[in-house]
């Protein structure tokens, strides 16, 4: 009886710890994850005016690259990586940190 009184107990603090734990560890994952997606809507709606800045930080895109991005994340990737003859990955990282300088100004 009383080992059943303990895996009870045991349980019910697993039921209580556990997903706090699980809560804690992928939540400032995903509120980044959220915020960088809030961030590309923002300039996905307010492309016209972002084009100048893709355009001052990567002077090798084309009018016709950045009508093709069109205010996509991946797509700005993808052209930065082609016109730099970079790879995929310093893309990557080259958009990232021009996020963060443009999360400041919108």
């Amino acid at each position: 009886m009383r080992s059943l009184t303990i895996l009870a107990v045991c349980l019910a603090a697993t039921a209580t710890v556990l997903p706090a734990a699980v809560y804690a560890q992928t939540s400032p994952q995903t509120t980044t994850q959220n915020d960088a997606k809030t961030m590309w809507e923002k300039i996905k709606g307010s492309w016209t005016q972002s084009k100048g800045a893709v355009k001052e930080q990567w002077g090798k895109l084309t009018d016709d690259d950045l009508l093709a991005i069109e205010g996509r994340r991946d797509q700005l990737v993808g052209k930065i990586q082609t016109r730099y003859g970079i790879s995929h990955e310093e893309a990557e990282l080259q958009v990232s940190g021009w996020e963060k300088r443009r999360a400041r100004d919108l």
